[in-house]
């Protein structure tokens, strides 16, 4: 999946996609001006790919929020959840939702399932929303509801868990010191929990200490792909990496070895989101190692299979997208101001609330 500058195709763009038929595209802010030029953008990358494209956004709200400057700020998961509104913590997603359709987005790689300990706090800030998994389970369902019933597919990430990594992947690679036992108990138990409810899994950046032998990246190891996510949590969904271009996986392998990794790991889908130079070598790679080596052409050609089933049963990728109405911005940015009002009376209803029960 490749993201790239601009905010129109090129002719370059154009011949990228039509010569490596990328499983889906990912836009940015930069790529973003208004919702009628965006819907414009993802129609011509549509038309350049011959398979259903996952056209997909990186939008959590807070500070994750690439829609910001065309129809207003989106309430963060945190501020979300500090209501202790049920209801609203679904109709964050179904907002979310609603406005990626209108921008012609199919999936969006939410929601954050990282815990909120203190380790991290500096780096997650407002995307994490409790240190309680079962708080992060209870929130993460009710997203991922509201989300599905905008016709949006949501992504987990960053398994198996960033509560503990206390630097930033995209620039260092944490190492989080953390037992297995533990991990289970705490940062993997929304992925255990959610497992039949997760279309896709975003594996980060951090190494892990829990697992011996296993010092790369949990985005780029089997132990954590293979034996954790897939065989004892028991995962059947598409497994992506968070994007390759990330100074936390490129300190331990060039973009090519990384993207071959992650495959070889039990990856479905690469995640590279900038330049397109790296995005041809890894591509590179990729074919090269699946015509030299029957044993990863059979794994890449397991991941392809999955990727189009997924596809051909999705109806959030096989419905077809309207171009935007002359109103829709008008809507959706009113839509975004009554909830983020509704968000702001409920938290303090519920601190209210909460002041009066302990007294």
């Amino acid at each position: 999946m490749v993201g790239f500058e601009g905010t129109e195709i090129s002719p370059s763009l154009a011949s990228l996609l039509a010569r490596i038929q990328p499983a889906g595209v990912i836009l940015f802010a930069r790529n973003i001006e208004s919702l009628e030029q965006t819907w414009r953008l993802l129609k011509a990358c549509r038309e350049r790919v011959t398979a259903p494209l996952f056209t997909s956004v990186d939008l959590e709200g807070g500070t994750v929020d690439r829609f910001r400057k065309v129809i207003g700020p989106t309430p963060s998961a945190a501020s979300v959840f500090g209501s202790g509104n049920r209801k609203l913590f679904r109709k964050h997603g179904q907002l979310i939702g609603q406005a990626c359709r209108g921008f012609g987005f199919n999936l969006d790689f939410v929601p954050v399932l990282d815990l909120a300990f203190s380790a991290s706090r500096a780096v997650m800030s407002s995307r994490a929303v409790s240190a309680d998994p079962r708080q992060v389970t209870l929130y993460g369902r009710q997203f991922l509801a509201g989300l599905q019933a905008a016709g949006v597919i949501g992504a987990g990430k960053h398994f198996p868990g960033l509560g503990e990594a206390n630097l930033d992947t995209h620039h260092e690679l944490p190492s989080v010191k953390k037992s297995l036992q533990k991990m289970w108990e705490e940062d993997l138990y929304p992925y255990r929990a959610l497992r039949g409810q997760l279309p896709l899994v975003l594996v980060g950046h951090a190494s892990y200490t829990a697992l011996r032998g296993h010092h790369s990246p949990a985005s780029l190891s089997g132990g954590w792909i293979g034996e954790i996510l897939k065989n004892k949590i028991g995962y059947r969904g598409l497994v992506v990496s968070d994007d390759l271009e990330m100074g936390g996986v490129l300190k331990a392998a060039p973009i090519e070895e990384a993207a071959l990794a992650h495959i070889e790991a039990g990856g479905d889908l690469c995640l590279i989101c900038r330049q397109q130079e790296l995005v041809e070598r890894a591509y590179a790679r990729l074919m090269e190692a699946a015509e030299r080596d029957p044993k990863f052409r059979a794994r890449a050609l397991q991941s392809a299979r999955r990727v189009m089933a997924f596809k051909a049963g999705s109806r959030a990728v096989r419905k077809k997208f309207s171009p935007p109405g002359p109103n829709l911005n008008a809507r959706l940015a009113r839509a975004l101001w009554n909830f983020s009002e509704e968000v702001e009376f409920g938290t303090i209803q519920f601190r209210s609330g909460a002041r009066q029960a302990q007294s």
